[in-house]
């Protein structure tokens, strides 16, 4: 039967003839791209009475769009009016609910038991249909919004979308036949800006599975926007046997539409009209609306006051009118009327910089010249304009501004005024509705930054931006400010919320390029018909943009002079002399306030620990440190510690149980004051090519810090990186005291310092000023000496505050390696003297323990020298105490025997004296002459001994004279006589 020849996926649309019991379809092409046309029953079983099968179109086949294809005669038809047709493809505008054929399911990636409550709650965080659009979660579950279509033929799939936020990761991909998604590249969706934008992708012919995946990761406790996709058009689906009628709100006036119109703001349409209707004067509409509603009366929330433009006389006119959209009455009994306009009172002077003209109009002074807001006065030689714009007279808005509103229901633009001027302040005006965005915009071309700043690659401040605000809030109303970048979607970069006092707020400019800064306000983010908060506001005084290119002056400062006269640029690193406009260089060790170069003063002291670079531009340390304690110098050398490096706190768990890291990137002393720490945002560009990498959003400094979600937990091929932002953008000291400029690293952050060995602690401080923390975020890195981790070591954060920091604003590290040890020096050996073994000693050098220290001095080589034992010595001692002996008793023994000697010598004399009287008398004394010694009492034998013989040839040898006395006379005799 012709049933068996039938596609089950084909199209089952009833021809025109409505009364038929059955209808036409094709069955499914073959080898050869060749289809039959068949009728299929309305009636199951019913074969009879049925046409036979004829030749279909071949499978390639297609109508234009604006056409359908005819099943009775298979000829394409344009589409009657009131009805509209993508020729080979669907188109889904209506989003009351999920169309037939979408699934939005949401899971939650992060496989862990402990979070299977949270994994529960994700049921309800899918795709919300919200009548002109669907909208994405806000929360950590992953939500998918899904359809598979089966493609005839090669086709496209387009949808127009807004992606306000980058917590959100939003991608869109498609999978084909064998579940293999699509290029990687292009799945990762861009941040929006203006309103909605589209998105077109290539589909191939067969099964396709579209897919527009979020994850919102709320980590700091802001609630995301939420992603709109709207209009999802398919091409490449089939033939369309039937043109579809335009849903209520829109209109097609013509044969063969491809889309239908919006009806225009007082009318409205039903489904499948050829025009819109009027409302009545009682009733009005917004624009594509189906229906009319009442007017209520007007209250005092419906109008605004403004005013003109000076006249030439110098006035200005107070004026009130209604606010865009009129959507109230001034006819009911309750209505207010608008207040009479009309009043004059005298035009506020112009801003600094401008002149008033013959016509009271404020225009700017021409070059070298400046104003207080009344007369442009030349700059006096010497001196040269400070351009900027400083905007705080508001009576009509500056050319280089715009306000617009944003419709916070279809998000579209609207051409009326979001602020109006009132003097001394600009304030937001009442929108159609308490939900939309009332936005004022300021270009700004370019900057021209003093020249030392332009010299140096990492002091990025070009420029600031300072502005006085006010909020004024009865219920939760938000205040953005936003920037961008040469075009670039607007990064919201502060917020606030709720009323707030008049206060001052100033954003670093780090980028010498075309700015825009937009300030949003939204009353309220829930739609309610009417205006009930129209007196909520927000008032802005002033606006002070420094180093305008092309921009006006408000006075003139002192500039260095060349010999001609003429102004010019001091080199880098010089201040100027406010006497003389003379160029000075600053002293070493300080750094130059590159916004104000004017005196001495304006030269800064370094921070301990650090010293200035060759211009003078900031501060740093060269990673060296030198340290006096207890009587010796320590030194530092950090330079083996790495360039740049990061690590990651334990994991975090969002409310939903998504898992998270804070990481962290350090660049210590970074290179001659040159950052290297980098942390980036791949959430809406994960794919920045290398000509676009200086507008991805990135951040460099000493230390930042992202937000990490895993590629496991996400399931993508790469992790994600998202909110990066900078700890510490200049060096304030580097020290061992807990306290520095305000700065406190509190010791018990961490465990006990080592014994004796005080950590070195690095202060930092960041450019970015917050409302929690007025003075910036700041950052303390302890470096601990531990000389068991080698190399990088170990970075810690404290246990107490598992982020880093405990108070959101102050963040604290431990850096423990063996490269934050002080460089070893003799202080840290001693010597180690063996004992004397074989006639050699070895002396021995070994570390102090604790060796608490790093490279510097090396540990000396073990010396050996040559010794003598104590058996050596002991025998020396023992030979020269014999020896001493035996000529002591060799002396005692000649001293002896010559005292024998004498006394014979004598007796010999006493014996003579009785000799006879004929002979001579007896010598009565014998003088011994010098070298004799005197006998005495003894008499010896006549036999010699040994050392008489020694006597006897020492005698003959030197005989010498005696002397011996007779009487009254003595002779000298000889010595051979002295026996007579």
């Amino acid at each position: 039967t012709p049933m068996k020849l039938l596609l089950a996926g084909g199209p089952q649309l009833q021809p025109s003839g409505g009364e038929s019991e059955y209808h036409y379809e094709y069955t499914a092409c073959d080898s050869l791209g060749s289809r039959w046309r068949v009728a299929v029953p309305h009636t199951p079983g019913l074969c009879t009475g049925l046409p036979d099968p004829i030749k279909g179109t071949e499978c390639s086949f297609s109508c234009k769009a604006g056409q359908f294809l005819d099943m009775k005669d298979q000829s394409c038809k344009p589409c009657a009016e009131g009805r509209y047709s993508l020729g080979t493809g669907i188109r889904f505008d209506e989003w009351d609910e999920l169309p037939h054929g979408f699934a939005s399911i949401a899971t939650n990636l992060e496989i862990d038991n402990s979070f299977s409550e949270s994994l529960e709650n994700c049921t309800t965080s899918t795709w919300v249909p919200l009548g002109d659009y669907v909208a994405s979660n806000t929360d950590e579950c992953t939500a998918t919004l899904m359809y598979a279509v089966n493609l005839k033929q090669s086709g496209t799939v387009s949808f127009e979308y807004i992606y306000p936020d980058s917590s959100i990761i939003f991608e869109f991909f498609v999978q084909n036949d064998q579940c293999q998604p699509t290029v990687e590249e292009s799945r990762w969706m861009r941040t929006t800006e203006k309103g909605w934008e589209l998105h077109s992708v290539e589909l191939s012919r067969g099964n396709n599975v579209l897919y527009w995946r979020t994850t919102a990761f709320s980590v700091w406790s802001k609630v995301p926007k939420p992603v709109l996709v709207r209009n999802i058009g398919i091409t490449g689906v089939a033939y369309t046997s039937e043109c579809f009628p335009c849903k209520a709100g829109t209109y097609a006036a013509t044969s063969g539409s491809s889309f239908c119109k919006l009806c225009p703001a007082n009318s409205y349409s039903s489904k499948g009209a050829t025009s819109c209707q009027q409302c009545a004067p009682d009733a009005y509409s917004d624009q594509g609306s189906s229906s009319c509603k009442p007017r209520p009366p007007c209250t005092d929330k419906d109008y605004f006051s403004t005013h003109t433009a000076c006249d030439a006389s110098g006035e200005t006119q107070l004026m009130f009118k209604w606010a865009e959209p009129k959507t109230c009455s001034e006819d009911l009994p309750t209505a207010v009327q608008l207040p009479p306009s009309g009043v004059k009172t005298k035009c506020p002077p112009c801003n600094p910089g401008f002149f008033k003209t013959n016509s009271s109009a404020c225009e700017p002074c021409p070059s070298g010249s400046y104003s207080n807001g009344s007369g442009c006065i030349s700059c006096a030689a010497g001196t040269e304009p400070v351009l900027g714009f400083e905007y705080k007279w508001w009576n009509t808005l500056p050319a280089n501004m715009e306000t617009t509103v944003l419709s916070g229901i279809n998000f579209e633009y609207k051409g009326i005024a979001g602020w109006e001027v009132a003097g001394d302040y600009i304030y937001t005006a009442a929108g159609a509705s308490d939900n939309d965005f009332m936005i004022l915009t300021m270009v700004v071309p370019g900057f021209r930054p003093p020249q030392s700043v332009m010299e140096d690659v990492e002091n990025k401040e070009v420029a600031r931006i300072t502005f006085v605000f006010e909020t004024v809030c009865s219920v939760n109303c938000e205040l953005y400010f936003m920037v961008g970048v040469n075009s670039r979607p607007n990064t919201p970069v502060e917020t606030w919320k709720g009323s707030k006092g008049k206060q001052s707020y100033t954003y670093i400019i780090e980028k010498n390029a075309t700015m825009s800064f937009t300030w949003a306000f939204q009353r309220t983010a829930y739609h309610e018909a009417g205006r009930k908060y129209t007196n909520d506001i927000v008032k802005l005084y002033s606006i002070n943009v420094t180093n305008v290119m092309d921009g006006v002056a408000s006075y003139c400062r002192l500039c260095a002079l060349e010999s001609s006269g003429s102004c010019t640029s001091c080199p880098s690193g010089n201040y100027i002399d406010r006497a003389s406009g003379a160029c000075h260089p600053c002293t070493p060790s300080t750094y130059l306030k590159a916004h104000q170069p004017y005196g001495s003063q304006a030269c800064i002291p370094c921070g301990p620990g650090t010293k200035s670079n060759k211009i003078h531009s900031l501060c740093y340390n060269d990673c060296r440190f030198s340290l006096d304690k207890d009587g010796r110098t320590l030194e530092y050398d950090f330079s083996a510690l790495p360039n740049s490096t990061s690590f990651a706190g334990g994991p975090s768990f969002t409310s939903k149980g998504l898992k998270y890291f804070h990481h962290f990137s350090i660049s210590l002393c970074g290179n001659h004051g040159r950052k290297m720490a980098t942390c980036t945002d791949n959430v809406t560009d994960m794919r920045v090519s290398d000509g676009e990498a200086e507008f991805s959003k990135s951040v460099t400094s000493y230390v930042c810090q992202s937000i990490i979600v895993p590629s496991d937990v996400m399931g993508y091929k790469t992790i994600v990186s998202s909110q990066p932002v900078s700890l510490a953008d200049r060096v304030v000291g580097v020290t061992t005291d807990t306290a520095l400029d305000n700065i406190t690293s509190l010791p018990e952050h961490f465990s006990p310092e080592n014994v004796g060995l005080t950590d070195v602690i690095f202060f930092y401080r960041s450019n970015d000023v917050t409302q929690s923390c007025s003075s910036g975020r700041a950052t303390a890195i302890r470096l601990r000496c531990d000389p068991l981790k080698t190399g990088s070591g170990a970075l810690s954060v404290p246990s107490k505050c598992p982020d880093g920091t405990c108070d959101g604003c102050t963040f604290h590290f431990l850096w423990e390696t063996s490269a934050a040890c002080p460089l070893c020096s003799a202080y840290d050996y001693h010597a180690i003297v063996s004992a004397c073994l074989g006639g050699i000693q070895r002396t021995t050098y070994v570390w102090r323990e604790p060796k608490l220290c790093t490279g510097g001095v090396p540990l000396p080589e073990q010396k050996v020298s040559i010794c003598k034992t104590m058996d050596f010595w002991l025998k020396v001692g023992i030979s020269a105490g014999t020896c001493a002996a035996v000529l002591l008793t060799v002396m005692t023994c000649y001293f002896w025997k010559k005292n024998q000697k004498l006394e014979y010598k004598y007796s010999k004399l006493v014996m003579n004296s009785t000799a006879k009287d004929s002979e001579l008398p007896a010598a009565d004394s014998c003088a011994i002459m010098e070298g004799e010694d005197v006998e005495d009492d003894l008499i010896f034998t006549s036999k010699k001994s040994l050392f008489g013989k020694i006597k006897s040839f020492t005698s003959k040898v030197g005989a010498r004279p005696l002397c011996c006395c007779w009487g009254s006379s003595c002779h000298q005799l000889p010595r051979s006589q002295a026996s007579l």
